[in-house]
């Protein structure tokens, strides 16, 4: 009897490594799945501060095509970031990027439930790390966008978006509580409408190698709800070109410009400088005003089907209306490394490094980042 269950236990562990080893050479391998097959890749979320307590969540895209017949479909990406700690708090995020078929429609869809500590600096492009204040953010977002094609390259659409915020300072008597420039303290709700019209000749919308995107888009948020005195406007504006420069190295460069206009606007409305997408290496938040603008350059070298590296470099600043200047920008400079988890599609699992401006008496900006898809 002892045999037979040695023999069964040792042919259970010869399966296993086995399945481990197939597992591993497929995740590993250089060749390139053509038969246009959805693909899903799951990242473990882990961590902890003193604020959070231990942080443990998931993180996961989930990519198809829409019309597996039709070779020039652009792929459909869905993603999840769900994460919890033990303090009670939470982010739930539900996104969707979905090309129908002959890409006639694009329709981007964003549903988010926060309930997250952040740190708060003040206003404007020069904020001290001195007056640091935390802040507890819940937050509800939902956001429908839909395009159409109306001619080559082109997408026309509306958008439809609703957001409710609501805070809680926890600081003893900081800048979060004392500046009269801060509004919208305690949160509100806000409604907002919009058109955008983009132009789009890239060969890929996951990883690029050549041509060009731009979007602009137009947003207006009425004074709607009770206990908000404001009504807002918004413009964002975004640009990007690629171009190959040999057989596995291409050169990127984007540009974006955020901002917000209208009469008592909340400070949770307004642009913010930093994230893991553009002016990667800052806290997000730490700069904040009435308008953004950054602009970024990215060298990929992708030397194996599902390895590549980049490097990059931007430079970006806020400033209140009637206060922009040269002298303003900041640095972001970083490297990092991407492993394609679907080399057909070009969906990559991303890791980088980046650093920013070094203020007197403060530790250089930085920020380290692991994210799913390319920057821009």
């Amino acid at each position: 009897m002892k045999n037979i269950f040695l023999l069964v236990l040792l042919l259970s562990l010869a399966a296993t490594s086995f399945g481990q080893k197939k597992l591993i050479k497929k995740l590993l391998s250089n060749k390139i799945d053509t038969t246009r097959k959805a693909s899903f890749m799951p990242i473990p979320v882990l961590g902890y501060s003193q604020e959070k307590g231990f942080e443990f969540g998931v993180g996961a895209l989930y990519s198809t095509f829409m019309d597996k017949k039709d070779t020039l479909n652009r792929s459909s990406n869905f993603s999840l970031l769900s994460s919890f700690s033990t303090k009670k708090q939470y982010n739930v995020k539900l996104s969707s990027n979905i090309y129908t078929s002959k890409n006639k429609f694009h329709l981007i869809e964003e549903l988010q439930f926060k309930r997250i500590p952040f740190n708060f600096y003040g206003l404007g492009n020069n904020t001290l790390q001195t007056n640091e204040n935390k802040v507890l953010e819940n937050q509800f977002r939902i956001l429908l966008d839909a395009e159409k094609s109306l001619i080559p390259f082109t997408y026309t659409g509306v958008s439809l978006g609703f957001e409710h915020y609501k805070f809680t300072d926890r600081g003893s008597n900081g800048i979060f509580a004392t500046d009269p420039a801060i509004k919208g303290k305690d949160g509100g709700s806000v409604l907002y409408i919009g058109v955008s019209q983009s132009y789009d000749t890239r060969n890929s919308n996951n990883y690029p190698t050549k041509g060009f995107f731009g979007r602009a888009s137009y947003q207006y948020a009425p004074n709607l709800f009770s206990g908000s005195d404001f009504s807002v406007s918004q413009i964002k504006v975004t640009i990007s070109n690629f171009w190959p420069l040999a057989r596995h190295l291409v050169l990127g460069v984007n540009g974006f410009y955020h901002t917000v206009q209208g009469s008592n606007t909340p400070f949770y409305l307004l642009p913010q400088l930093g994230n893991d997408e553009m002016m990667r290496g800052y806290y997000r938040g730490r700069f904040r005003d009435q308008n953004l603008i950054t602009g970024q350059a990215e060298l990929r070298y992708r030397f194996m089907n599902r390895f590549g590296v980049v490097a990059f470099a931007g430079t970006g600043r806020v400033f209140e209306n009637g206060d922009f200047s040269l002298q303003g920008f900041k640095p972001s400079f970083g490297a990092g490394g991407r492993y394609f988890f679907d080399p057909a599609k070009g969906l990559s699992i991303r890791l980088d490094y980046a650093v920013g401006e070094k203020l007197p008496h403060e530790k250089r900006q930085s920020g380290f980042y692991i994210s799913l898809a390319e920057a821009f």
